[in-house]
């Protein structure tokens, strides 16, 4: 195996675990929505976020369906949705607070 095919592999694990992780966050976060009394603004974030985990997975099933030798080096190197799943779990993370979860 390369070491393309072992960046590929790697990066498609990584992004594996972040998904997890924000659906774990997403599935939290709408459970203390709707104990809490509803607020519209964070109903409405809530909403945003599932919009952008969705054009993230959609992302990640296209790379896992890219063959190892068709990535480009570069490509893999990028930090890409890595730094939208960053700023979406940070999101999460402050709703979350935001409703003492």
């Amino acid at each position: 195996m390369t070491s393309e095919n072992l960046l590929v592999e790697q990066r498609i694990r990584e992004y594996e675990s972040r998904l997890k992780h924000l659906d774990e966050m997403i599935e939290k976060a709408a459970a203390g929505v709707g104990e809490a009394q509803p607020h519209d603004e964070i109903k409405a974030k809530l909403k945003q976020i599932r919009k952008e985990r969705d054009k993230l997975e959609s992302h990640y099933e296209q790379m896992k369906l890219t063959p190892g030798e068709n990535w480009e080096v570069e490509e893999i190197e990028k930090s890409g949705p890595m730094g939208i799943w960053d700023v979406l779990a940070q999101d999460l993370e402050h709703l979350l607070k935001h409703l003492k979860l």
